[in-house]
């Protein structure tokens, strides 16, 4: 069963659809139990990143979000879910996030001449070059075109966690990957074909065993 996270900030039908449309039984769900026994997770969201955390917060998922990485269940996070699983995020402040990736968001910046002429939010298609072989992109095209929508972008401390970056104006983290965890700033299921390979790999992924 893959399991979405409904923590009250996002339209959750696109990616449930997704994976049904690829034939994956799938429950949206808050409840903390349900969450922690299901075999593949998932952590979407659009929107602000204090916002995210503070319903995370409130309705309790935010030691369940680590204890089901912690403990090896495949996990997906995002756009706004793979900015999450950061140490922190400066937009409208600096915010504390789940801290399961460390490294900070960072809003493209507005002085850089490289960001000459460019509007944000980055929004629609653009590619992602895959930077080292990780599963849920195995077989993929580098240079394929996926679909964004953010103003935001995530700057881990390990630039080893970095499976595939995209370039608008500077260049950005697109896919994160740790054990367990892949995590996109692209809507995969926005994507079309290529966005269905990944979610399709990440559903055939498997439990790796808890972290020591």
């Amino acid at each position: 069963m893959i399991t979405i996270i409904d923590y009250q900030v996002v339209n959750l039908r696109s990616i449930q659809k997704a994976f049904e449309r690829l034939g994956h039984a799938v429950e949206v769900t808050a409840d903390p139990r349900r969450i922690a026994c299901a075999s593949h997770v998932v952590l979407p969201g659009v929107g602000a990143f204090r916002a995210g955390m503070d319903h995370l917060g409130g309705l309790g998922l935010v030691p369940v979000v680590r204890d089901v990485i912690a403990s090896g269940t495949p996990f997906l996070g995002i756009c706004l879910g793979m900015q999450l699983l950061m140490t922190e995020s400066e937009e409208f402040g600096r915010h504390p996030g789940l801290g399961v990736i460390p490294g900070r968001v960072v809003r493209f910046p507005s002085g850089d001449p490289a960001m000459a002429g460019l509007k944000v939010p980055h929004m629609g298609w653009n590619t992602v070059a895959i930077r080292r072989p990780v599963p849920a992109l195995a077989g993929l095209p580098d240079h394929g075109y996926f679909y964004f929508v953010h103003s935001y972008y995530v700057v881990p401390d390990d630039p080893e966690v970095v499976a595939a970056e995209t370039t608008y104006g500077v260049r950005f983290a697109s896919v994160l990957a740790r054990r367990n965890v892949i995590a996109c700033q692209f809507h995969p299921e926005k994507s079309q074909a290529l966005g269905r390979a990944l979610l399709e790999r990440f559903a055939a992924s498997v439990a790796v065993g808890a972290a020591s």
